[in-house]
């Protein structure tokens, strides 16, 4: 099984649909059976495609793009956590070739408020893999200090939510730097879940943010802030950050992490 999780910080890219192209070129290659996404946003004034998807949907332009390759193997899950920038619709999605029994969505902040560019929603699938039933979430929380949205709040909440799983799988952008003891890495160890990063037989340095970008805007350090997290322990073949000009072009001002299981 191969999964990606990227935050992709669609629309404010420069050359956006040259790294979409990039993106859509990669799922190719890689066939990943799972594709976890943040920051997949789209015009509060575009057109209404299905349900709340619109036209310029991060995920549904990449799916286009995919077809272009003569790729239809891919469907998405998408919702609308919190208005970005004024004039976009900002959410979170899946994206998967396989089977998918059951979508959700939920609120893991304490603002239900989309006006309000701190709330938070979760994105959830279950998905038939391999004779099996695994539960994915795209993860996009707070951060460790904030007084207005704790994070410590954000992931009881979406613990709790999680826990009615057998099988499960945390992706996402958790804004929470492995290298800082006693916050909130530590605190997401001490749910019992599993960090794919550290299971992993092969593995490079993890680092999925350089410097400074939005939200982390007085950063100078190199953080590991991107995961794959499981609430069971799995056989991790390799963990590699991707998107970080080494292993792929960069295409967001996050690297992106892929394992195979």
């Amino acid at each position: 099984m191969k999964l990606l999780t990227l935050n992709c910080h669609s629309w404010q890219e420069d050359d956006q649909f040259a790294k979409i192209k990039i993106l859509a070129e990669t799922i190719q290659e890689k066939s990943y059976d799972v594709i976890a996404l943040q920051e997949v946003s789209q015009s509060i004034k575009s057109e209404i495609i299905d349900g709340q998807v619109k036209k310029d949907n991060f995920a549904r332009v990449l799916l286009e793009e995919l077809k272009k390759l003569g790729n239809t193997d891919y469907q998405f899950v998408w919702d609308f956590s919190h208005i970005g920038y004024d004039i976009y619709e900002e959410g979170i999605a899946l994206l998967t070739k396989h089977p998918i029994e059951k979508t959700t969505s939920f609120f893991i902040s304490q603002s239900e408020n989309t006006e309000y560019w701190k709330t938070r929603k979760i994105v959830g699938a279950d998905i038939h893999i391999e004779d099996d039933t695994f539960s994915f979430y795209s993860c996009h929380l707070g951060w460790w200090g904030d007084e207005e949205e704790p994070f410590k709040q954000q992931i009881d909440a979406l613990c709790d939510k999680a826990n009615g799983k057998e099988k499960y799988f945390l992706m996402g952008d958790f804004n929470n730097d492995a290298h800082i003891k006693g916050e909130g890495y530590d605190y997401l160890l001490s749910k019992g879940l599993y960090d794919s990063y550290s299971l992993s037989k092969e593995k490079d340095s993890g680092i999925t943010v350089a410097g400074k970008i939005a939200g982390w805007d007085k950063n100078k350090r190199d953080l590991r802030i991107d995961y794959i997290f499981s609430n069971f322990p799995v056989h991790v073949q390799y963990s590699s950050v991707i998107f970080n000009g080494e292993n792929k072009p960069v295409i967001s001002d996050h690297y992106g992490v892929e394992i195979t299981i």
